[in-house]
């Protein structure tokens, strides 16, 4: 696998995976922008990463200046993903909000990578990424997003160096030591973790990869030693043939969806079929008298303790709250970012609608591997009961988001930003990323989106 992201060449690279490669890049640099403004906790991470001081050798996103690599990709990581707003793999779990930061702090520390090599670089990650989430046995215990989520960031960020095979598997060994996280950051209420959780990855990769190139050895037998991470963190349960098949050939990077929802993605289907259930029978707030979700394993994560999600105290337990999510779905007839912010967490008519939200466990909407439809019912004071299956949802492989899409999306996300980019920034990344592959000097993206001047 090593050799594989070492060789990855953009010319080789099926247009899926380049196009998917660029989507992300764009995708990305817009939730960081967005995250800067409306996540109070990043303040923390931003005053960290400034008293550190340091080479400044890449570009803190949004907050202006520059850090050394492995502190602006801490920084910029722990941004990517505190939306719940980056893009997904067709099976969960999140992988660029880890590598873009990565690969970016690398590019900028090194200078004069093409950004042709940038989108190698963020495919091979992908396409390692999707191999390994697919053909684990995992057991909802460990969170993939950051234990794989390190070696896909390294071996990008292992790419945009040039550093040869033998190279980038010492790197990946070298990340094994920060390759952690357990599946309660995701599903416990109160932490701010789990908004920042990428910052620990991409910071891990970043980290890895220049130890690598100074010579520093990895662990040989990574992933299938006696004690390698297939045995310690799934039991020795993978499926070896699965992950080398196509290898370098077959990037399967092509299949990542985008979010038109700033929440976690397994509630989207949710979303859509209460947005289409108010739309399509013409309701009002006041028809319903209860709202059922039916729900899987994992959806029921996101309905307990009930009292809880029904009334979020922060943003990012809010993201993760089903009876909230579909309650802001069902008031708005949409999930927006503003929908987050402290005053929208107490809007009495969500909070209203969020008590009248009742789950109930359907074992056939377990999450196996594919992400689970929701199904939401509708009891309404007429006596009518209506039902609808999340199908088709927005962002999802069915109903994919187009560039225009994502643009749209960038620019949205750009105008919350902490210190906006003006208009003519956002007009000139999303050109840049549009045409990266065509670009001498990658790093004019991360320039063209740089704050004027640090904000307070």
């Amino acid at each position: 696998m090593a050799a594989c992201a070492a060789e990855t060449r953009y010319e080789d690279l099926p247009p899926a995976a380049a196009e998917a490669a660029k989507k992300s890049i764009l995708d990305t640099l817009g939730v960081i922008l967005a995250a800067s403004g409306t996540e109070p906790a990043v303040r923390g991470v931003i005053d960290l990463v400034r008293e550190g001081g340091g080479s400044p050798e890449a570009s803190v996103l949004a907050f202006g200046g520059k850090a050394p690599a492995m502190a602006a990709a801490f920084a910029n990581g722990a941004m990517a993903h505190c939306l719940d707003y980056d893009d997904q793999t067709p099976w969960g779990q999140h992988c660029s909000s880890s590598i873009v930061p990565a690969v970016l702090a690398v590019a900028e520390r090194h200078g004069g990578v093409r950004g042709a090599d940038l989108i190698a670089a963020v495919a091979a990650g992908q396409d390692l990424f999707a191999r390994l989430r697919r053909n684990v046995g995992w057991r909802k215990d460990w969170n993939l997003s950051t234990v794989l989520g390190v070696f896909a960031a390294t071996a990008a960020a292992g790419r945009v160096l040039g550093l040869p095979g033998e190279r980038l598997a010492d790197a990946l060994g070298i990340a094994s030591m920060q390759s952690s996280g357990v599946m309660e950051v995701v599903a416990g209420t109160g932490s701010d973790l789990r908004a920042m959780y990428a910052g620990f990855s991409a910071r891990g990769a970043v980290t890895a990869t220049l130890l690598a190139q100074k010579g520093i050895t990895g662990v040989p037998d990574l992933f299938e030693g006696e004690y390698g991470v297939f045995r310690t963190y799934f039991g020795g349960v993978y499926d070896r043939e699965a992950i080398l098949d196509g290898l370098g050939t077959d990037y399967q990077g092509g299949g990542t969806l985008y979010k038109p929802w700033p929440a976690v993605g397994t509630a989207h289907s949710h979303i859509h079929a209460t947005i289409g259930l108010m739309a399509d029978h013409g309701l009002a707030i006041d028809d319903i008298d209860e709202l059922r979700v039916h729900v899987g394993d994992y959806h029921d994560l996101m309905c307990r303790p009930l009292e809880a999600r029904r009334a979020p105290a922060t943003l990012v337990d809010a993201k993760f709250s089903l009876p909230f999510l579909v309650a802001v779905a069902a008031v708005h007839r949409d999930v927006r970012v503003s929908d987050f912010l402290p005053d929208a967490l107490k809007n009495p008519e969500v909070l209203t609608v969020a008590r009248k939200v009742v789950p109930a466990r359907d074992e056939s909407l377990d999450w196996k591997m594919e992400l689970p439809p929701g199904r939401v019912e509708f009891v309404l004071r007429d006596g009518r009961t209506v039902t609808r299956t999340g199908t088709d949802v927005p962002g999802s492989t069915q109903s994919p988001m187009t560039w225009d899409d994502i643009a749209r999306k960038f620019e949205n996300c750009a105008a919350a930003a902490v210190t906006a980019p003006t208009q003519e920034q956002v007009r000139t990344a999303v050109r840049l990323v549009r045409d990266l592959d065509a670009l001498d000097d990658a790093t004019e993206v991360p320039r063209t989106l740089a704050a004027p001047c640090p904000a307070g």
